[in-house]
């Protein structure tokens, strides 16, 4: 793998790290499968690109998760209020945020950010051809110190109690649909600021760019929980960050011995049902070992 490669697969793995925790956070946080994000990561890329195109690229990331919180927060009142399940909820907000995506694109299916001012090329002069690199790391680390101190406070531990047992943290007085409508903004807020800083990255925004973004999102959380381990806290949302750079590496590799982009959905697909049954697979080789074990222990006798 030649270091260009490399250095592009390490890139987009810490942009979709910012996505991944925020699948982090709906999906084990908040024990809530949100299926809104491919529709949340489009808007941001979408809001971004109208604002990058007025000159306004920092703006963009601001405006998309604002956004992306906003869309979080209608899947979280669809099932909150109308006691829709969530599955049916993220659906309904994903399909609704189609057309929403088209309108903010004034109608159009893509949009060219070429030779635009961007986050990234403000930066250019000063890092070089790493500056991509430098500024995504620098915004992915603020990202995850502001996340990290947000789960320790009191709201941060409700929404984290609320994934766990919701009917316990409801006995206690605390208003759960308050904890659900802030975890799913702040997890669509955080997959708007990620595809926000995709299309300023490849330089366009494209309507269906946000298909299979829950699944790469998933694949990176059980990836990392799996190679990285959960131990802690701060542990399990660094595992989440490596495990979507080592996600990129996975489909950088696949591309560079042969395989056609067009079987990616189909890798991601394998490797997200691989790393949920690692669980079963260790579970069984425990077994087998153990076996082995009690065999040689009495042929030894």
């Amino acid at each position: 793998m030649s270091v260009m490669v490399l250095q592009g697969s390490v890139e987009l793995g810490i942009i979709y790290a910012i996505m991944a925790l925020g699948v982090f956070v709906s999906f084990r946080t908040l024990n809530m499968p949100d299926l809104s994000v491919d529709g949340s990561f489009v808007l941001g890329a979408a809001v971004s690109a109208v604002l990058t195109l007025k000159g306004q690229p920092f703006l963009g990331l601001g405006i998309a998760f604002i956004a992306g919180c906003g869309a979080g927060s209608i899947t979280a009142l669809l099932h909150t209020k109308l006691k829709i399940q969530p599955l049916l909820a993220g659906i309904l907000t994903m399909l609704a945020l189609y057309s929403l995506n088209l309108k903010v694109m004034s109608g159009r299916a893509n949009i060219p950010l070429i030779n635009k001012t961007t986050v990234f090329s403000l930066f250019e002069g000063m890092f070089g051809d790493y500056y991509k690199l430098v500024f995504s790391l620098a915004l992915l680390v603020l990202i995850l110190f502001l996340l990290f101190l947000f789960l320790k406070t009191r709201l941060g531990f409700a929404l984290r109690a609320t994934g766990d047992n919701d009917h316990m943290v409801r006995a206690l007085g605390v208003n759960t649909d308050l904890i659900i409508l802030v975890g799913l903004a702040l997890s669509n807020g955080l997959v708007a600021v990620a595809g926000a800083l995709i299309a300023q990255s490849q330089s366009f925004v494209d309507i269906g760019m946000g298909i299979g973004m829950v699944v790469i999102g998933l694949a990176s959380v059980i990836i990392g929980e799996v190679v990285f381990g959960i131990s802690s806290l701060l542990r399990r949302l660094i595992a989440v960050i490596l495990g979507s750079i080592l996600y990129r590496l996975i489909i950088a590799f696949a591309l560079e011995i042969g395989m056609p982009p067009t079987d990616l959905k189909l890798v991601s697909a394998v490797i997200v049902a691989l790393a949920m049954s690692m669980p079963i697979f260790k579970k069984r080789l425990s077994v087998v070992k153990r076996k082995i074990s009690v065999r040689s222990h009495e042929r030894s006798k």
